[in-house]
């Protein structure tokens, strides 16, 4: 079974960046779609963009477009999501997914967390002056 780990959050200031990863030990990356998702205190878990299998096409939340960009590294076996301009709301544990393409939503931020499967553990994010 697909397994996926995610890496490289940690605390930064607001205006920094960060950049996290996605990874799997067993299984290539360049058979499935990569999904980032968030979840900050008390509130539910929300998309925050998709990287098709082939990494030609990517998707992403309104909140976060022109801030973040999720690309995948082959060579790797990994899918990064690189957050620039960060600011105190994008707080919370991110989250990398899988599903075998990226669906379509008017907004990732509304995607369907039940349309991706091999969930990681998270890793947390902390956005704080």
């Amino acid at each position: 079974q697909l397994q996926l780990v995610e890496s490289g959050g940690g605390l930064v200031r607001p205006g920094g960046s960060l950049r996290l990863s996605c990874t799997s030990s067993e299984f290539s990356l360049d058979h499935y779609a990569v999904g980032w998702f968030r979840q900050a205190p008390g509130k539910a878990r929300e998309g925050v963009g998709c990287i098709s299998y082939s990494g030609t096409m990517t998707h992403s939340a309104a909140s976060v477009q022109g801030r973040f960009t999720i690309s995948k590294d082959d060579a790797k076996n990994t899918v990064h999501l690189q957050m620039d301009s960060l600011k105190p709301e994008d707080t919370g544990v991110y989250y990398c997914a899988a599903a075998r393409i990226c669906p379509y939503y008017s907004d990732y931020a509304r995607a369907d967390t039940t349309d991706f499967g091999s969930w990681g553990q998270g890793t947390q994010v902390t956005v704080s002056s």
